[in-house]
């Protein structure tokens, strides 16, 4: 029977891999430091239509606007080889998670795959490997890493007007107490898939290794029955958790959206009351933005996530 998932044992069973990533450390600092750059470098656009705004078009400088251009076209192409190198870093460091841990999860199943109630069940370990690398190769981590960042593009929202920066964070915490329904809602879901997986998997491994059997006592049709309401399961289960990841990330779109039209109303309020200027306007509805960006990534990502930490947690318990 698969341990409970809960948090103190995924940190329990997350301690006990650890020390098969020391190796890994440098990666994942590497990671962190291009995404501290990278985020530095997202304040390109706002601070570009700020200047443009601001300085450019009411001293009718074309010179000043030239080298604002070759400045933000500089930038974002910095911008763009971080960003393919960060994706390299991660896809290398799903790898070597794999190769780090593969030899010690062939020989786990090879010992233990005896004692499996189910074929697929002696398998399992590899699905999680796969799942694990899969996540960290893709986009989820970097949304993770990206996430701490909202404080510094809220203050800057601050330092704007205070009332930008109201608006901004009445949006940041809706977006997080989205991202905790999001965690609440999807774990059920997340489980119970990986279990009927399991299961499903397990019915057509056997009814292979038996298919002589099988069609000898005329017991196809009701094995197909059966692995059909163990799929029907399944697929609900997916459903749901799509559902909820899916619902919740298009409503975390739209209200991203929503947030970036309400700092462009706010700011142009402002600037008819001659408190702000208009290129604030257009800066603070890209910080707004920007700074709401990784909470709807990592909402996205949630699914990949969730089933990534259970699939961490039963390699540790296995590896133990």
């Amino acid at each position: 029977m698969a341990p409970k998932l809960d948090a103190s044992f995924a940190l329990r069973s997350a301690l006990r891999l650890a020390p098969s990533f020391q190796v890994l450390r440098s990666g994942f600092v590497g990671a962190a430091t291009i995404s501290a750059v990278l985020n530095i470098l997202a304040l390109t656009g706002s601070f570009f239509m700020l200047l443009v705004y601001d300085r450019a078009i009411p001293a009718h400088s074309s010179a000043t606007l030239t080298g604002l251009v070759c400045l933000a076209v500089l930038l974002y192409g910095f911008q763009a080889a971080l960003e393919v190198l960060r994706s390299r870093i991660f896809i290398r460091l799903g790898g070597a998670v794999n190769v780090a841990l593969a030899e010690d999860v062939f020989a786990s199943i090879v010992r233990t795959g005896r004692l499996a109630a189910r074929p697929s069940d002696a398998l399992q370990p590899v699905r999680d490997l796969d799942q694990v690398r899969a996540f960290l190769s893709g986009g989820g981590p970097a949304a993770l890493m990206d996430l701490p960042w909202m404080a510094l593009y809220l203050a800057i929202c601050f330092a704007l007007h205070a009332v930008i920066g109201l608006t901004a964070l009445v949006g940041a915490i809706l977006l997080i107490a989205l991202t905790a329904l999001t965690e609440t809602l999807s774990r059920p879901a997340t489980g119970r898939i990986a279990q009927l997986a399991s299961e499903r998997n397990g019915a057509l491994v056997a009814a292979q290794h038996n298919a002589d059997i099988v069609l000898a006592h005329g017991m196809l049709g009701r094995l197909s029955r059966l692995w059909f309401a163990t799929e029907s399961r399944y697929l609900a289960a997916q459903q749901e958790a799509a559902d909820v990841t899916g619902g919740l990330s298009s409503l975390t779109r739209v209200l991203r959206l929503l947030l970036q039209s309400l700092v462009l109303a706010a700011g142009a309020y402002l600037v008819i009351r001659e408190r702000a200027s208009a290129g604030m306007i257009i800066a603070g509805s890209i910080l707004a933005s920007r700074a709401l960006a990784p909470v709807e990534l990592a909402i996205s990502n949630w699914r990949g996530l969730a089933a990534a930490r259970q699939s961490w947690a039963r390699l540790g318990a296995l590896l133990a």
